[in-house]
């Protein structure tokens, strides 16, 4: 059996589809029988509330695993998917930052927590926080690979250099394992030529790392956060469910790689 793929779904740029990409990758694994973790870093914790939690009414948070106050096993909870729960996150995230600064081991912290329940899972995605801090560098140490979701529009390359800086930079000091699982283009419109000149343009810088799926602009995908229910779930014949479940399928091929 092989053993867990940990990814951290990254991008220090906003607004690029990188939760919407954790929640709906995480299910549609879930739907193809794996065992999934979703691990909300984000203080937003719009992952925990698109898998339907209500992310200020929940027990514990990963908040509490990074002051040591609870572990993994705690504050998980289950989702609205057979094979899926998650590790929420809210607001209280925040204050992390300040809290860890006396800690010797703070980029290890997630990592070392996670190691307690790995066998229980096929994958592990962790939301990270759309900035360089803290919280993103324990994602990175925790991980064993990066996807990078990339908005089709002109200035993504731009954040991409810098985000393959600091995944080099962790590589070389942190987490030596740590590999770019793939690029993954998000808010794909084919009526624009802007669109298909980004695509070609990373193609040709990065080579083998970009996956073929490209996931389109879809008012569906927008829409099924609010409802608290993966893409999948919400509607499983419109064309994000279609892109996402091909996702899913290309990461499950690495797997044997």
């Amino acid at each position: 059996m092989s053993k867990v793929r940990v990814i951290a779904v990254t991008n220090q740029k906003g607004g690029v589809g990188k939760t919407t990409t954790a929640i709906n990758l995480s299910a549609c694994l879930a739907a193809e029988g794996k065992r999934v973790l979703a691990v909300d870093a984000d203080q937003q914790g719009n992952t925990t509330s698109g898998l339907g939690l209500d992310k200020n009414d929940v027990p514990l948070t990963i908040y509490d695993v990074f002051l040591g106050e609870a572990t993994i096993a705690e504050v998980k909870q289950p989702t609205c998917m057979d094979g899926l729960e998650v590790i929420p996150a809210n607001i209280n995230l925040t204050g992390a930052e300040i809290e860890l600064i006396g800690n010797d081991r703070r980029e290890y912290i997630l990592q070392e927590a996670l190691a307690e329940v790995k066998d229980a899972y096929d994958f592990i995605i962790i939301d990270c926080p759309p900035s360089l801090n803290m919280i993103t560098v324990n994602a990175l140490v925790a991980a064993n690979t990066v996807l990078v979701p990339i908005q089709c529009e002109y200035f993504a390359l731009e954040g991409l250099e810098q985000l393959l800086h600091t995944v080099n930079l962790v590589k070389k000091r942190l987490n030596p394992e740590l590999e770019i699982e793939g690029i993954v283009f998000t808010m794909y419109d084919a009526r624009t030529n802007l669109s298909l000149q980004v695509v070609e343009e990373v193609k040709r810088s990065l080579g083998q790392s970009v996956y073929r799926t490209i996931i389109p602009r879809n008012v569906r995908l927008g829409e099924s956060p609010s409802h608290g229910l993966p893409i999948n779930i919400y509607d499983p014949k419109s064309k994000g469910a279609e892109a996402y479940a091909l996702l899913a399928e290309e990461v499950m091929e690495k797997e044997w790689n």
